[in-house]
């Protein structure tokens, strides 16, 4: 009788250990799925007025999970190898089409991010 108790504990901790497993998975599954999804849906927004190879270049970096920050005009030029005018002209393009947001902040504190909502 009293093993049959341990097995029974034995058994529920492992269902509880495993249970929990299959829920974080999932939840990452379903992360990684609502992730994939959302850059499918941008970039087949942009199928329909094409980027230039510097602003496709400097969003799939953006949407890179390790990508850290907001995206400025020194690091975009810094990024995309070309001047801090080009790298300007790109961005101001990017905002004008509603791909990029222009966060709080002026002057060299100036920084943008991709609209989500719009996507």
């Amino acid at each position: 009788m009293q093993r049959q108790q341990r097995n029974t504990l034995d058994l529920t901790g492992w269902l509880d250990w495993f249970l929990g497993c299959l829920d974080r998975a999932l939840l990452q599954a379903d992360k990684t799925i609502e992730g994939v999804l959302f850059k499918a849906d941008l970039w087949s927004k942009f199928a329909q007025s094409p980027l230039n190879g510097r602003q496709r270049l400097i969003i799939s970096r953006m949407l890179e999970d390790d990508f850290q920050g907001y995206m400025n005009t020194s690091k975009y030029a810094k990024l995309a190898k070309c001047s801090n005018d080009t790298a300007l002209r790109d961005i101001q393009d990017l905002k004008g089409r509603g791909i990029f947001v222009q966060n709080a902040g002026m002057g060299r504190s100036t920084s943008y991010r991709i609209e989500i909502e719009n996507s």
